[in-house]
């Protein structure tokens, strides 16, 4: 019952329809006080679904959201929007184009006597940065500008739960960094539970305590960000979160043969398997200075190209693999390399990120986005 009391929203069983469609196939998280809940997943796998559900924006269909202690949302009860108690920040950021900066996020503090309303609108406005832009309309704010407002018109109110739906993907790649920074910042002072939904995973292990990933109208998986890249429960789950290398083949005596060495395996001997590997487990030597001093380099790879994307490199390799066949593997690593295309290089595996999941029919969709 403790438990239960410091869930700021909860939804229990959530199934919703759009005609023969199933968008969400019993559903079931918690949000907690305080902290940020991202929710993650391809286009069209449900999460912007539940976020209207839980903001009260789509009427329910079956299973039962509770925000606070308050049943908002069952087969007997669907509150309105405005009686949740919530604060809520959309991708087009919808402010009212008539209404200064202030007066927008004054909107939600009617309730509040005008000197207090005044105080706590120029509290937020300075939260984030934009107080010399009390006066101006929305139209002559820059993107970034205008999402700072809308936040700070959502967390006016001192609303327990926040639902944010993709905040910053109208922003450029420079500002987003900076704004969900600040963002983040501000959601944690506040002490208010997030919900967020957003299609970038990068975004989602930044921003969030806690994330959902979903896939066809479930989750798929629920955990803190290190606990889903480091033991991903499915190939959907360790792919979605990064590129991986992909090997296939058929579990031996418990293991299996890899051009790395063999992988232990807890699979019945027979089963069809897939490997992923992510590039940052892919670690690189030159060759022949190596293999002279330390026989645990075995692998040698050819280097077909190497680019560095600022803060790593990305390395194209090719090896020939246990069976004769060709392989094209990535390595990423962390600074700039000598590599250059054409040079030979050891490779070896940190077995910690390669993981070994049954491989499913082509239509299993192992690698849908």
């Amino acid at each position: 019952m403790a438990e239960a009391a410091s869930n700021a929203l909860s939804l229990d069983g959530v199934c919703h329809d759009f005609g023969r469609l199933r968008a969400l196939d019993g559903v079931s998280l918690d949000v907690r006080a305080g902290e940020v809940l991202c929710l993650v997943g391809p286009s069209g796998c449900g999460k912007t679904t539940l976020l209207r559900l839980a903001a009260g924006l789509e009427p329910i269909q079956m299973g039962r959201i509770v925000i606070g202690a308050t049943v908002v949302a069952c087969e007997s009860v669907d509150l309105a929007p405005e009686r949740r108690g919530i604060g809520m920040v959309f991708q087009d950021f919808a402010l009212f184009p008539h209404l200064t900066a202030a007066e927008n996020v004054a909107f939600g503090l009617h309730r509040l006597a005008p000197a207090e309303r005044r105080a706590r609108v120029a509290e937020v406005l300075a939260q984030f940065g934009i107080a010399e832009l009390a006066e101006a309309y929305p139209h002559t704010l820059s993107g970034g500008q205008q999402q700072r407002v809308a936040l700070a018109r959502a967390l006016a109110p001192k609303p327990a739960l926040l639902l944010l739906d993709e905040p910053f993907s109208g922003l450029d790649s420079r500002l987003r960094d900076r704004v969900r920074d600040e963002t983040l910042h501000a959601l944690k002072a506040s002490g208010a539970a997030t919900l967020m939904v957003t299609h970038d995973p990068e975004e989602a292990m930044f921003m969030a305590d806690r994330i959902a990933l979903m896939r066809r109208g479930r989750i798929e998986q629920i955990g803190r960000p290190v606990q889903i890249y480091f033991h991903p429960a499915s190939a959907f789950a360790a792919s979605f979160f990064s590129d991986v290398n992909r090997l296939e083949g058929v579990v031996t005596g418990g293991r299996l043969e890899t051009p790395f060495g063999p992988l232990e395996t807890k699979f019945a001997d027979g089963t069809s398997v897939e490997v992923l590997i992510r590039p940052e487990a892919l670690h690189l030597a030159w060759a022949p200075e190596e293999q002279q001093t330390d026989k645990h380099y075995r692998t040698v790879a050819r280097v077909t190209a190497a680019r560095l994307l600022g803060r790593s490199t990305l390395i194209h390799l090719d090896l020939k693999g246990r069976d004769g066949h060709d392989c094209h593997l990535h390595s990423r690593v962390p600074k700039h390399v000598a590599f250059a295309e054409g040079d030979e290089v050891a490779v070896t595996l940190d077995a910690s990120q390669a993981f070994v999941f049954p491989r499913l029919p082509a239509s299993g969709g192992a690698d849908e986005r």
